[in-house]
């Protein structure tokens, strides 16, 4: 979701995001699916992938969501924890909470850097 709506809203000459795992499941789950479709976010075709030193390398920032000990620790990248809930099996209510906080976590950060897209969501 975070990755999502980073890419929606940022200006991709600024800065891209890209969604990995400490443990990524083989598919994103139905509800976060179908959460996301309400704000017209297509995540039906999204891949998980697994979070390595190689893919992150090349970031200046690193957001994590509460992976504690598990995250990859990447020398001169700033990181951010956000502690959210794994949507994964919650209610669509509780998912819709936890996209909206996710988005505002998102627009946040990107206000805070100066990466908004003039025509950003």
């Amino acid at each position: 979701m975070a990755a999502a709506f980073f890419n929606l809203i940022a200006d991709p000459n600024r800065a891209h995001a890209i969604s990995v795992g400490t443990r990524p499941g083989d598919r994103v789950h139905p509800e976060v699916i179908e959460a996301m479709r309400e704000l017209d976010v297509d995540l039906s075709s999204a891949t998980p992938k697994g979070l390595t030193v190689e893919l992150a390398a090349g970031a200046t920032h690193l957001v994590t969501l509460g992976c504690g000990e598990q995250c990859v620790y990447i020398p001169g990248v700033k990181m951010e924890d956000w502690p959210l809930e794994d949507p994964k099996g919650q209610s669509i209510e509780r998912v819709r909470e936890i996209r909206d906080v996710v988005n505002g976590l998102v627009r946040k950060m990107i206000e805070a850097n100066g990466w908004a897209a003039s025509s950003g969501r």
